[in-house]
């Protein structure tokens, strides 16, 4: 027989004291099976259309790593008056799982449902319109902060200003600005990376030229501006003058100069940077694996050491570890890296994992990264180029005939291969092609001199190396003449045994002038 026990009165919990036990609980889960433990004993306390109850589920389940999002919105639709701060909570969680139309369209529900947005409405919903595209939308969002007094709130008027510089508005980018009465650090920067994002430097200049105080994130943001737009003498230029205004140096300002100094070809300039701190290791890393294509580098030995995960602050790290993971061949562990950054992969990024597909002939995953990066980059060549000698390698022609037939109607041009020297310090940018430098001849004696010693040694020419339907080299250009190698001929010339040469291209190595300096630094 089952035994029934009575409790005093007095034991027995009320409502509003038996929900203290269940939210304490709730702020300690990890797992959405003790989640769903204190989601039933809520339930039975009668609270399954309690706001503040059902929020602190919501939260969980839209936000937490273990979370359900999907559990989430069943708990949502079950609520019968959900407030702003539950609609605030499922526009994180939509935004943080990349669902950017639906939070769109649940913000349409809550002014259906005549919930007044607050403060914390707007910012998730700007940015979902922001990666969506949805532009319109976007302006009906920034009417509402408008008509219910967000105007000076700096936290709406910053992501709208962010807005409109991803939709390439700059004028209202600039209009939304100058509405604020307090411009913080994000309102200057953003506005002065929108107009560098378009190659208007000399605007972000003159913004940044207007602040009442510039500190280093403002100096950043111009430096980089004329770095991204490959104006490296004027960078240098900013970085001398914001060391006379004695403003701190920050890891971002050495990563942009130290980009400077890879686009001007001169390392020698980098040495002053390596003391400022871990993170510049990156940035060296990205300078010294463009510049010395002799160097292996053991992806393993780098990365465990350097414990990636509390070192990379921006995209252009992102993009070195994937094409030092790329290059080694680890192209899951790569994607993986992409699929994992908190922000989403730019070009950069997505580019230094297809031209590892190129080298390693992964030709699914470089379908499918290839046409992200064409539709992000639809005016680069190379990013045809790369996805259509992979389609040729590959035998499928018509394909190749696809994306030659793609940038025909698109107008695209092909960008003729160059490399420059660096001798003395200073960097030389000449055309060797085509047999019009004065010193010509020397310098395909040269070539072939190299070519022949290095055959001693094992070198086999890479037709891997080779490009098919589409060239990125100027036409005609026979593997042996691509310019990185009549750049090293060149700076063999003009220098003595055992000095230093350091070439740079405008576009990726191939695989054949890659593996050839090796031996040829050996040898010569």
């Amino acid at each position: 027989m089952s035994s029934v026990h009575f409790f005093p009165a007095t034991t027995v919990p009320s409502i509003s004291t038996a929900k203290i036990t269940p939210f304490k609980n709730l702020e300690s889960c990890s797992t959405m099976a003790e989640l769903k433990q204190n989601h039933a004993q809520i339930i039975k306390l009668g609270l399954c259309s309690d706001n503040d109850a059902m929020g602190r589920v919501i939260k969980f389940c839209s936000l937490a790593k273990s979370g359900d999002l999907n559990y989430a919105l069943k708990v949502f639709d079950l609520l019968p008056h959900p407030d702003a701060f539950i609609y605030n909570t499922m526009f994180r969680g939509y935004l943080q799982a990349q669902l950017y139309r639906n939070c769109i369209i649940l913000y349409a529900h809550m002014l259906e449902h005549s919930v007044t947005p607050n403060k914390f409405s707007f910012p998730p919903v700007i940015r979902a319109c922001c990666f969506d595209g949805a532009v319109e939308e976007a302006k009906q969002v920034h009417a509402h902060v408008i008509k219910l007094g967000f105007v000076q709130d700096s936290y709406c008027q910053n992501n709208l200003i962010h807005m409109y510089v991803n939709f390439d508005s700059l004028e209202e980018a600039k209009r939304v600005f100058d509405s604020l009465d307090k411009k913080d650090d994000v309102s200057w920067t953003t506005l002065i990376s929108g107009f560098s994002r378009l190659g208007c430097v000399d605007e972000a200049f003159t913004v940044f030229e207007s602040m009442p105080v510039k500190n280093s994130a403002a100096w950043n943001a111009v430096i980089a501006a004329h770095v991204q737009n490959n104006r490296f003498h004027d960078a240098f230029k900013l970085f001398d003058e914001m060391r006379k205004e004695n403003v701190a140096i920050d890891n971002f300002v050495a990563a942009s100069m130290l980009a400077a100094c890879t686009g001007l070809g001169a390392l020698s300039k980098v040495s002053g940077f390596t003391s400022i701190s871990e993170v510049v290791g990156l940035p060296l890393i990205t300078n010294w694996q463009r510049q010395l294509s002799i160097c292996i580098v053991n992806v393993d030995v780098w990365i465990r050491p350097m414990r990636f995960t509390a070192l990379l602050p921006g995209m252009e790290h992102y993009g070195c570890l994937v094409d030092l993971l790329g290059r080694a061949g680890l192209l899951e562990e790569a994607k993986k890296v992409i699929n994992d950054m908190p922000m989403r992969a730019d070009v950069g990024v997505l580019g230094a994992l297809l031209g590892a597909c190129r080298i390693y002939g992964n030709i699914d995953m470089a379908e499918e990264i290839g046409k992200q990066v064409i539709e992000l980059e639809p005016n680069n060549s190379g990013r045809y180029v790369l996805l259509a000698n992979l389609y040729a390698k590959a035998g499928r022609y018509e394909d190749v005939a696809y994306i030659r037939k793609l940038m025909n109607d698109r107008g695209v041009k092909k960008v003729a291969g160059f490399s420059m020297i660096e001798l003395e310090g200073a960097s030389e940018t000449s055309s060797l092609r085509g047999r019009a430098h004065p010193e010509a001849k020397e310098i395909y004696a040269k070539v072939e001199e190299m070519l022949v010693r290095i055959k001693d040694r094992g070198y086999v020419p890479s037709i891997d190396g080779m490009l098919y339907d589409i060239r990125e080299e100027e036409n005609d250009n026979p593997l042996q003449y691509h310019s990185e190698k009549l750049a090293i001929a060149f700076g063999l010339l003009k220098t003595k045994r055992g000095e230093t040469i350091r070439v740079t291209k405008n576009l990726r190595v191939c695989k054949d002038c890659h593996q050839s300096s090796k031996p040829i630094s050996l040898d010569l």
